[in-house]
């Protein structure tokens, strides 16, 4: 009996909603613990038949910021674009910067609202969530915006970067798509460098309803579905918490409007047409580089920037010479004679035929160098690399009678040098 006693004092305290005030009618334990007037964290546990019931308070989103409850708009703006700055992922590479940036980001979309932060000030943040009027009012479930929104609504997207998870970039202001072109090249121009007209194909505005899509004589209006937002933001509930899914809505296509498409175009803004543009190809290049000609892609839909055009670099073999890096390499075969007597043998380069010593007693496979005669250096034209020349001696596999003679002379003479005590 003792113990029923203490399980009806025990319900007792849990039951205060109905004996509450009518502004507070309704509270649930969680929001009355995340209130300002109660402790930071409560972990009372009411045991009853085994079971224990913990309850956290809610995050406190002045701390968050790092301003006090009486902080205007303008201290809540700054704050958020300090701390925003610091902690965005693309910066701070810290762990945990990620999901501070995230709370960072929730923290000043509550505050930055006055009806948003008269709730919260009132009933915490469960009071934004629902929790505080049993799950059925308040906020009708809080959703926060996706905090890259919130932070490029500030600086522009001026990092370039978000979560791969928090959403899109706004459809509306998505660059046009890159367009590739492959341009073969002979080996010299890779070298020099050169000046190529291409023809290219890419989207460009439409003319008939100047890049907007819309049909002349009609106004769009706001997406039915997104409410001119271009993006969908659905609500799931897993074991783990809830979490947002952000998606870009299907019948607008990320626009976030709805119009009667121009009979050009077919709504998309754009048009291909055929251009001529000059590429300077700078000198030192090699087999597989990319070159980016900016605002040459396609157009942006209405508006929106164009994208770059890609320009693959393939360059043809030579007959004569090979390369590797800033380095060229090259072969010749000298008589057996030169390369006993020494010689000068003309070489192709990529300057042109250069002259070339070849010293007495040059062995086969002997690599000669000729300094400076090789690619110059990307971005650097004033270094150039080397010309490697490899050598190779030809041996004669038939003589004629004359030769043979003059040899076996040689040979004589070359055993009537030889001293000590081993001859041949």
């Amino acid at each position: 009996m003792h113990q029923a006693h203490r399980a009806r004092h025990h319900r007792s305290r849990l039951q205060p909603a109905a004996a509450l005030q009518p502004s507070q009618a309704g509270f649930s334990q969680a929001a009355a613990a995340a209130s300002k007037h109660s402790r930071p964290s409560v972990a009372a546990a009411g045991r009853s038949r085994g079971r224990s019931v913990v309850v956290h308070a809610a995050r406190d989103f002045y701390d968050t910021l790092g301003v006090p409850r009486t902080a205007d708009k303008k201290a809540i703006k700054q704050a958020y674009r300090q701390k925003a700055r610091k902690f965005h992922p693309d910066v701070n590479k810290d762990p945990g910067a990620e999901d501070t940036f995230k709370a960072i980001g929730e923290a000043y979309e509550v505050l930055s609202d006055d009806n948003k932060r008269a709730i919260y000030d009132k009933f915490g943040e469960a009071g934004l969530k629902g929790d505080a009027f049993g799950g059925m009012g308040g906020m009708g479930g809080f959703q926060s915006a996706n905090p890259m929104d919130i932070f490029e609504s500030f600086f522009g997207g001026g990092f370039g970067g978000g979560f791969g998870s928090m959403g899109g970039q706004d459809a509306r202001m998505r660059p046009g798509e890159n367009e590739t072109y492959e341009l073969q090249i002979d080996f010299l121009d890779a070298v020099f460098g050169c000046k190529k007209e291409l023809e290219i194909m890419h989207l460009t505005g439409c003319k008939t309803c100047t890049s907007s899509g819309v049909k002349p004589g009609t106004k769009p209006s706001n997406c039915s579905m997104c409410q001119g937002t271009g993006q969908l933001i659905q609500a799931v509930r897993t074991p783990l918490g809830a979490f947002q899914q952000v998606t870009t809505c299907n019948r607008c296509e990320g626009v976030g409007q709805q119009f009667t498409p121009c009979d050009r175009c077919g709504g998309d803004g754009r048009e291909r047409e055929t251009k001529r543009i000059q590429l300077t190809v700078p000198a030192g290049i090699d087999n597989g580089a990319r070159l980016r000609v900016k605002g040459e892609g396609n157009a942006g839909r209405r508006g929106a920037p164009p994208g770059d055009l890609i320009v693959y670099i393939r360059v043809k073999d030579h007959a004569e010479l090979r390369r590797e890096g800033i380095d060229i390499h090259s072969d010749i075969e000298i008589s057996y004679v030169d390369a006993i007597l020494g010689s000068l043998v003309k070489v192709t380069t990529v300057d042109g035929p250069v002259e070339l010593k070849i010293p007495p007693g040059t062995q086969p496979g002997t690599t000669l160098l000729m300094a400076k005669r090789g690619v110059p250096r990307l971005g650097a034209n004033n270094v150039r690399g080397n010309h490697n020349v490899h050598v190779r001696v030809s041996i004669p596999k038939q003589l004629s009678s004359e030769e043979r003679t003059l040899i076996e002379q040689l040979k004589e003479q070359q055993a009537k040098m030889r001293v000590g005590p081993f001859r041949f």
